[in-house]
Order: structure tokens, then sequence, then C-alpha cells
């Protein structure tokens, strides 16, 4: 039987935001790999294949350094999730080469939102005024970062708020999936499964990287698999109502590093678009720290 890791919220606290860095960063990388700063840019497709490649066999290393097995994996909802992980980050990637990471970053905060509406017709699950209430304002931060005016709306904003939407699918999965695999496992699968989607639809597009490319999409597999692992360790040894907000921190390093890397500064629409987001998304992780409770006692004999 699988024994839980002792809960240790300061520690949980510190893997989620060392998983932030990692997670900003393969963003930074996508955006050099889908510009011109490394070399002819890489279609998207290209640069979603060398992220699970790289993945794949950091993750199949630790696998083997532990000698850990594999057990019979639930087909149906790792292939669902997978696929779904896949087209997400494709999409992620593909948006980041055109509009400030802070932006694509932000409106990626919105995927809870949409697995939470995705939840009420797929798991059944009734949602509140407050979780109601969060979900819009969470909306009408993303609607200020599309910047819906002639002048400066942003096409390509679109392709971020379909990987939220994508990755709110992929929750879904990943909640049936909670508790019936272990984490490594589902790591393993998920990033497997994810590199044989991924070279099938690259064979099209794909073209020889060069060398700062390959090293790049080496570190971007890499630090990825990183991301997962923190993420997952400190999912374990806290409530996610405590971890939820230290993910933010996405954000700031995603800010951050372009405006080293690239010099982009961030104006006054994406703050606020931001802040209105992180706003709606705090409120939700708050209201499901309270309900949390509440439910644990309500079905204790």
């Amino acid at each position: 039987m699988r024994i839980s890791p002792p809960q240790n919220p300061p520690l949980a606290a510190a893997l989620i935001t060392l998983a932030t860095v990692f997670i900003a960063a393969t963003t930074l990388l996508a955006k050099a790999l889908g510009t011109e700063a490394l070399g002819p840019a890489l279609h998207p497709l290209q640069i979603s294949h060398g992220r699970f490649l790289f993945a794949f066999v950091a993750i199949s290393t630790a696998v083997a350094i532990l000698r850990f097995k594999l057990q019979r994996p639930e087909w149906r909802l790792h292939i669902g999730r997978t696929s779904c992980g896949w087209l997400g980050i494709t999409l992620m990637f593909a948006s980041v080469a055109y509009i400030p990471l802070a932006d694509a970053t932000a409106i990626a905060f919105l995927n809870p939102v949409f697995g939470m509406l995705l939840a009420i017709p797929l798991l059944g699950e009734q949602v509140g005024r407050w979780r109601w209430g969060a979900a819009g304002i969470a909306l009408i931060g993303a609607m200020i970062l599309l910047r819906p005016t002639p002048d400066s709306f942003q096409p390509a904003a679109l392709l971020a708020l379909a990987a939220a939407a994508i990755m709110g699918l992929e929750l879904i999965f990943i909640k049936k999936l909670a508790g019936r695999e272990r984490p490594l496992q589902v790591l393993w699968f998920n990033n497997a499964l994810g590199m044989m989607i991924a070279t099938a639809a690259v064979s099209p597009v794909w073209h020889m990287p060069t060398a700062l490319q390959w090293g790049a999409l080496a570190a971007l597999g890499t630090l990825m698999a990183c991301a997962q692992a923190c993420f997952v360790n400190g999912m374990a040894r806290a409530d996610a109502s405590f971890v939820a907000p230290f993910s933010y921190a996405t954000l700031i390093f995603a800010t951050l590093y372009d405006f080293f890397g690239f010099g982009v500064i961030p104006d006054w629409i994406t703050l606020l678009g931001a802040a209105v987001i992180l706003s709606g998304a705090a409120i939700l992780a708050w209201r499901e720290g309270r309900q949390r409770p509440k439910q644990q006692a309500a079905i204790k004999p």
C-alpha cells in the first residue's frame, strides 16, 4: 500500500515556487525557439515535440535509477489527459512567440476556471455563487488581456485562451487519475504518450535544429520534467488551497525572464489584466480551502 509523504507546508511552498521558476523558464525557451533568437524559428509542433522527448528521457532516467515498477495503467484516462496536455502546450508555445510572456502566462491561469466549468457536465459537480463569481472575475481579466479594440486586439492571445481551455479539460482527466496511480507512473505515461503523439504530429514540419536549438530543446524538456516533479511532490505535502497561491509566482518569473531576455516591459493593460485574473483565481482557491474542511467533516461517521 502506498504511503503518502508527511505534510510539510513550508517544503510544499518551496517546491511549488521552484516549479514556477522552471515553468516560466520553459516559456522563455519556447519563445526563443519560436522566434529567430537561436536560429530559424521552429514550428510550435517541433517545440512541443522537444518538450515531450527530453522530458521523457529525464523521467525514464529517474525511473531506471529508482528501479520504479510500473503498474497496469488506466489507458483511457492517460490518452485523454496526454492528448489535451500536448495540444494545450503546443498552443501555449505558439502564443508566446507573438505576445508577451506575462500575457500568455496570465491567460493560462484560466485553466482552473475552465476546469471548474467543465466539471459541471463531465463530473456532475455543483458550482455555487462564489465559484461563479471567481470565474466571472477571471474571465474579465482575460478579456482585458485580449485588448478587444481594433487598434490593440492581439489575435495570438486567442491561442493562449484556447490552451487554457484545453488544459482545463486536462484537469478533468488528472482529477479522475488522482489516487488511482502513483505520481511517478502518471508522469512517465504522460510523457511517453506525449512523445508518441508529438512525434507523429511533427513529421511534416520537422527540420534539423541548430546546435543552440538542440540545447534549448533539451533544457526545455528537462526543466518541464523538473517542474512536474516539484509540483507533484509539493501538492502531496500540503492542501491544494494552501499551495495554489504560490503557483502564481510563474507570472512574476515570466515577466522577469521576458524583460531580461527580450527587453519586454509589461504595460498597464498587462498588469491590470493579470491582477484581475489572479484575483479570481485567489478567490477560487480561498473558497476551496473553506469548503474542504466542511466536506471532510460531513463524511466522517
